[in-house]
């Protein structure tokens, strides 16, 4: 079998890549070693970016967004209890959208499976071959028996546990990545929210998310040891601890039903240079990881495949491999700037085990600007609805400064 664009990897940054694509008249086959359900049923982030509301708009993916979606033009932020509102919408004219990957992913398979996009499930002991050649290839195995895929390009869209970055020689690639020592205590529950928008709350005990997913089902989070396990939080010591940490104003609109999901999620930042490789192009979590303060995951996967479709496409049809070549820099530009917003915006609401007194009132110096800081503001509500796609970089030298900033700084010292 062949094609011109082998996608490995049916997330949401390889099924936006199909789309995008077959929308160019671009061929291309989705290798999944898991099943459609498996897919579509993974709770993941639920915040999209304008410009990520744009693309699926773009691609006809928007009808089911449209109607079910919660468009939100601020967010909360609670600080020991009292909160402050962030008016995304008067300082960016842009917002966000929330509606859960789950249901992006339901319209990406609907729509693919209306479309002809060739998506492959259950494909096993997945193998890339000859990435530095001529004609890249993927092997592996499904229930009808060992297949060979041969093509121009291998967009690697498997996540971070995947095969794809793995395939990058070591001597090439460098990795970034920064640990955080708690994580995520997430439930799902089908009762009205507690907000109409999103609260981010600091307090002395720890950050907690007041979120939903539709005007019936709720989201909730609260920081908790890393080491710790669902089980040691049945819901009514959860109930307590979020009402808690959210402060009287929020709790009073909590309604407290029972989890049908519950899970612990660690938090890390991690981004692997360079992004491609031969004619490997990675996107997604295989090349970066985000921590969930600000739902930038998804945004970011589509922000990826659109600068790499906007490649393939100008090669296709005019011949110039200048996208292409500049594909690793000009998404990592967006990258870098997406993990400094979530780094930035997860030590700022959270407790850290090692912080001292003079670190939380550095925090609670900084909360108080931004609820009276207008420009503060700005710069939360700018990263928050998303940055927009950086341009192509201007010459090499940029993409070497953005390869090796160290050294080119020491180069600039007297």
């Amino acid at each position: 079998m062949r094609t011109q664009v082998a996608i490995v990897g049916a997330g949401p940054a390889g099924m936006v890549l199909a789309h995008l694509l077959h929308a160019a008249g671009i061929a291309s086959v989705v290798v999944e070693r898991r099943t459609r359900d498996y897919v579509e049923g993974r709770v993941r982030a639920g915040v999209l970016e304008q410009g990520t509301v744009d693309v699926l708009a773009r691609l006809g993916l928007d009808g089911r967004l449209r109607s079910e979606g919660l468009v939100h033009t601020g967010a909360n932020l609670a600080v020991d209890g009292a909160s402050f509102r962030i008016d995304m919408a008067a300082l960016t004219g842009a917002a966000v959208t929330v509606y859960g990957q789950q249901e992006v992913m339901r319209d990406l398979f609907d729509a693919g499976e209306a479309r002809g996009l060739a998506v492959v499930y259950e494909a096993q002991d997945l193998r890339l071959h000859d990435l530095d050649g001529a004609a890249p290839s993927l092997t592996y195995r499904t229930p009808e028996g060992p297949q060979h895929l041969v093509c121009d390009y291998v967009a690697g869209c498997d996540g971070f546990h995947g095969t794809s970055r793995r395939s990058i020689p070591a001597d090439v690639l460098r990795t970034f990545e920064r640990i955080y020592p708690f994580g995520w205590l997430g439930i799902l529950t089908d009762v009205p929210p507690a907000a109409h928008e999103l609260v981010y709350a600091s307090h002395a005990n720890g950050f907690a998310l007041a979120s939903m997913r539709s005007a019936t089902r709720s989201r909730y989070y609260i920081q908790c040891g890393i080491d710790e396990r669902p089980e040691d939080w049945p819901d009514t010591r959860f109930w307590d601890e979020l009402c808690l940490r959210l402060g009287p104003g929020t709790a009073g609109g909590i309604v407290r039903g029972p989890a049908f999901e519950k899970s612990i999620a660690p938090l890390r930042s991690f981004v692997g240079e360079p992004m491609r490789w031969g004619r490997l192009f990675l996107a997604g979590d295989a090349a970066h990881i985000v921590p969930p303060t600000g739902a930038k995951g998804l945004n970011l996967a589509v922000s990826d495949v659109v600068m790499l479709a906007e490649a393939l496409e100008a090669f296709y049809a005019h011949g110039t491999s200048s996208g292409l070549d500049g594909y690793s820099a000009r998404a990592l530009a967006r990258v870098w700037k997406a993990e400094r917003f979530s780094w930035w915006f997860t030590r700022l609401m959270h407790r850290f085990p090692e912080e001292t007194g003079f670190d939380r009132r550095m925090q609670l110096a900084e909360l108080a600007y931004l609820g009276t800081s207008r420009a503060a503001q700005t710069v939360l509500a700018e990263n928050y609805v998303g940055l927009p796609l950086d341009p192509p970089p201007v010459s090499t030298s940029v993409a070497a400064s953005l390869s090796a900033p160290s050294a080119n700084l020491r180069g600039m010292c007297p």
